[in-house]
């Protein structure tokens, strides 16, 4: 989430009289994230949120999205629910831009992760691969192994000192991925963004996954390797055993992993760290300088590709 497209009052006013939402009460940007605009819209009636779509989403692609989420709301899976207006269309335009209005998710993401947390969020990970497995609409991931190429080589047009040192690594572990990477794992409709933004707690309980604009189908212990990356270090770059274990465990409460998973999660590791350290790094080079947005540092990610570069050499 965050705000790349500014819009006013008025616009918002034009556009919600093609919903029944109640009456426009405030409206306010949502800085964190870094993909699509989003706003959270308070009514008469209840808390919405707009979220516009920007760059990296395909238009074609968003009933994937839509119907995701209304498919996993109906498996009791909560998450935040889109929203038709008046003509039963849950896409529009607003400023050009195609748009969706969601139900608001109660909650907010944890500040101090536990092994309780963690073990939930391993739980409900298995719990939206398994409600997924009779959902009909498929999207391949754009942003899998074979285009962190392209990424890669996109940033090392733009000269700069601070991350220059990182070009030679980068390199050696895309040559191990490229040779490394698996085939034929159990795959599925995966979220592919389940950070601490996007989970939300209420009492400790988790109350809902939120954003929902990477999901694909890709392999489900990529899907658990992101998530790992994601709560078992912190910004240092150091690992925490007891949340892996804890993450681990409450996966395979409800969906075991075979052999083949287990045997390359290391390499998946590898792999989930460097999708998010090119994109980062992408990001900070290629940014917007006039959008309300808080660009995630690479070098997070850089240092948990060293971690998982050493624990297999």
């Amino acid at each position: 989430m965050a705000v790349y497209t500014k819009i006013t009052q008025k616009i918002l006013l034009s556009f919600l009289k093609n919903y029944e939402l109640g009456m426009l009460v405030n409206f306010k940007g949502i800085q964190e994230g870094v993909e699509n605009t989003n706003y959270k819209i308070t009514t008469s009636k209840k808390n919405y949120i707009l979220t516009i779509f920007e760059k990296r989403v395909n238009e074609n692609e968003l009933p994937f999205f839509i119907e995701l989420q209304n498919h996993l709301s109906n498996k009791n899976i909560k998450c935040p629910k889109p929203i038709a207006d008046q003509n039963n269309n849950y896409i529009n335009k607003i400023e050009n831009k195609s748009c969706v209005v969601t139900s608001f998710l109660p909650g907010k993401k944890i500040e101090k992760v536990t092994i309780h947390h963690c073990h939930q969020v391993g739980e409900q990970l298995a719990k939206m691969h398994l409600q997924t497995s009779d959902f009909s609409l498929t999207r391949e991931n754009s942003l899998n192994q074979k285009n962190w190429r392209n990424i890669f080589e996109k940033c090392k047009k733009i000269q700069h000192d601070q991350y220059d040192k990182l070009f030679e690594i980068i390199e050696n572990n895309l040559r191990i991925l490229e040779n490394k990477w698996p085939i034929g794992l159990p795959k599925g409709v995966i979220h592919a963004d389940v950070f601490q933004d996007n989970v939300f707690f209420i009492d400790g309980a988790l109350s809902g996954l939120i954003d929902f604009y990477f999901a694909c189908n890709d392999f489900y212990a990529y899907e658990l390797a992101i998530c790992i990356n994601a709560w078992c270090f912190d910004k240092e770059g150091s690992f925490d055993q007891a949340k892996y274990n804890s993450i681990i465990q409450g996966y395979q409460n409800l969906r075991k992993l075979t052999l083949n998973e287990l045997k390359y999660l290391d390499i998946l590791l590898i792999g989930a760290a460097m999708r998010f350290l090119l994109t980062r790094l992408h990001d900070k080079l290629y940014h917007n300088e006039e959008a309300f947005v808080n660009h995630k540092d690479p070098l997070e990610y850089f240092k948990i590709l060293k971690y998982h570069q050493n624990s297999i050499i």
